[in-house]
């Protein structure tokens, strides 16, 4: 299939910086974009889809604290990490609140980089099949929440009682069902808004990081701590800490985190002075923590400590006529997005997205919206828009006519796939091509894959005179 390197963009004025980064990244298996400042930073960013932006804090033009607010903007989900001085610790403290994924003071190693770039990718690809935040203009949602099916309305009923409290809150439901969505709804709509909002989604965190991940760490508690570094409980003083998957928290430390909810106090890793901190915990799982208690790897006490105010967020598949709602917002976001003219979908469209199950829930329901603007070609998504198991005709791959014609005598199984997976490629690349008017480097941003990789496959599949319209 289409390649799917993850590209990583790097963002400093320091060339000899900037080129020891990118060549570690590149000889870890990523794609690399380079910047010398934030200007720079932010044209790549509108030309590329990039699936991670490292950046210095203080540059020129435009510094690192303005592109990451710029880059949040563009996608919200996009992880930035910030690199800093040791002088500029606490500016990079301030990034973390605002946004920013992680930061790395300088001087720091191959191994630090490496267990940042993994967590960051890790923290994304679990992003992806969660829903995203509705757009705040064009569309009203209550809560950020769109819906009105009676299994949402109780959910809003819940949240109005309990958003201005202190109580923790556990969060329940199955993936793509937009557990962080009540989690902000949550601290958006307490005392603590104007506070940072700290998300650590655990299953992305090696276990034996977890403990310094959330209480940090002193200078010297292990090989790499060339610096004290202050944990998400401090970072999250005064607002709301989400820990999304929280059942991937190893035993050892769901010890120190029972006694951080019960007593708002912990002490970092290595450290021997007692911290305290005022803060919000919204919790979140798609597992039955009932049955890891029962199991023995999830602790009782810290199970009932979560759960003092519990809310299930039920599968779309139970939100009775929420999924057009939700596709009329996804139509809209996506059109001003890909600059197309598609204002809502045909009638048989409104059906079969009734009628469909959505294993994926709102994230997959957010995909499907996406790829149907992208291809349309008519004033409204139209049922042919649609994968075939969306319209009701089997969970079948959704290829073009010409990848499922009759088997060609003496070929195997797999060199039909192979034919079929080639036809389907060339086809979405000339859709891609044809919307951006043979913009490569545009192409590949659609695709979701680098321009060096779109280029080899064009190569690969007789395309290769198409590029030679240029980027212009």
């Amino acid at each position: 299939m289409l390649p799917e390197r993850k590209q990583i963009l790097v963002v400093d004025d320091e060339p000899n910086l900037r080129r020891v980064l990118a060549a570690q990244l590149s000889r870890d298996g990523y794609d690399v974009h380079a910047a010398e400042d934030g200007e720079e930073g932010l044209r790549i960013l509108e030309e590329h889809h990039v699936d991670l932006v490292i950046t210095d804090l203080r540059m020129p033009k435009v510094d690192g604290m303005e592109l990451l607010r710029r880059a949040l903007a563009m996608d919200p989900e996009l992880p930035v990490v910030m690199i800093t001085a040791h002088g500029t610790v606490d500016n990079a403290v301030e990034a973390l609140k605002t946004g920013a994924f992680d930061y790395l003071t300088k001087p720091f190693d191959q191994a630090e980089v490496r267990a940042i770039v993994k967590k960051a990718l890790r923290t994304r690809d679990l992003a992806q099949v969660e829903a995203t935040r509705p757009d705040r203009e064009g569309w009203v949602a209550r809560h950020g929440i769109i819906g009105e099916s009676p299994a949402i309305l109780a959910v809003h009923d819940v949240l109005d009682r309990v958003a201005d409290t202190k109580a923790t809150v556990l969060v329940t439901g199955e993936r793509g069902t937009g557990k962080e969505l009540v989690a902000r709804a949550l601290h958006e709509g307490s005392s603590r808004r104007e506070r940072p909002f700290i998300k650590v989604t655990c299953a992305a965190v090696p276990g034996e990081l977890i403990d310094s991940e959330l209480f940090g760490y002193e200078k010297g508690a292990f090989a790499s701590a060339v610096a004290s570094k202050p944990g998400r409980f401090e970072l999250a003083s005064g607002g709301t800490l989400f820990l999304d998957d929280i059942g991937a928290v190893p035993p050892d430390v769901q010890v120190k985190l029972l006694r951080a909810l019960s007593e708002n106090v912990f002490e970092r890793v290595g450290g021997i002075k007692t911290i305290q901190a005022d803060v919000r915990v919204v919790a979140a799982t798609h597992a039955d923590l009932r049955k890891d208690v029962t199991a023995g790897t999830f602790r009782e006490d810290l199970f009932y400590r979560l759960n003092v105010v519990p809310i299930h967020l039920p599968p779309l598949r139970e939100r009775e006529g929420d999924a057009p709602l939700l596709a009329r917002h996804f139509v809209g976001k996506f059109a001003a997005r890909l600059g197309k003219r598609v204002e809502g979908f045909e009638p048989e469209v409104d059906r079969a997205l009734v009628t469909y199950s959505w294993p994926g829930n709102i994230r997959e329901l957010e995909n499907v919206i996406e790829r149907a603007v992208l291809f349309c070609d008519a004033p409204s998504v139209r049922l042919a828009d649609l994968p075939p198991e969306v319209r009701g005709e089997g969970e079948k791959v959704a290829a073009p006519a010409a990848a499922l014609s009759t088997p060609v005598a003496g070929d195997g199984l797999k060199e039909q796939v192979k034919a079929a997976t080639s036809r389907l490629e060339r086809e979405l690349i000339v859709h891609a091509l044809d919307q951006t008017h043979g913009n490569v480097t545009h192409a590949a941003r659609l695709l979701k894959i680098s321009r060096k990789g779109l280029q080899l496959k064009m190569k690969e599949l007789g395309l290769r005179e198409r590029d030679e319209r240029g980027d212009g």
